[in-house]
């Protein structure tokens, strides 16, 4: 049974992919502070933060709702790397790799997910 969130695979992966978004950012030009970069750290830390709050909720609905939200958030990062290709702050290659991450992660949450709907039926 794991009894921290940190030692939870889903957070130290987003936690993990929430530093390389804040490495990746470095680069924006200062005209960004106030937009893509950001929205670009909120949307990678929220992951994480949304993780943890889960696993401090008692109830299966609210470990649930904290998970959508992480999964959300993690879908907003991955809008907004390929925004960031798209108008030529990011190398493509290098966004790949990280929604790859990403796409990982998800399918990672969409597993807790249903082990936690699958847990209230009974």
């Amino acid at each position: 049974m794991i009894k921290h969130f940190r030692n939870m695979e889903a957070w130290q992966r987003a936690s993990l992919l929430s530093q390389k978004v804040f490495g990746l950012t470095k680069s924006l030009p200062r005209s960004e502070d106030y937009g893509l970069t950001s929205q670009l750290r909120r949307s990678a830390n929220s992951v994480s933060a949304n993780i943890a709050e889960a696993f401090g909720r008692k109830s299966k609905k609210d470990k649930s709702n904290f998970y959508i939200i992480a999964r959300g958030s993690a879908y907003e990062t991955q809008s907004h790397l390929i925004y960031g290709v798209k108008v030529g702050y990011f190398d493509s290659n290098q966004v790949k790799q990280i929604n790859k991450g990403y796409q990982n992660l998800i399918h990672q949450l969409n597993k807790i997910l249903k082990t936690l709907k699958s847990q209230s039926k009974v």
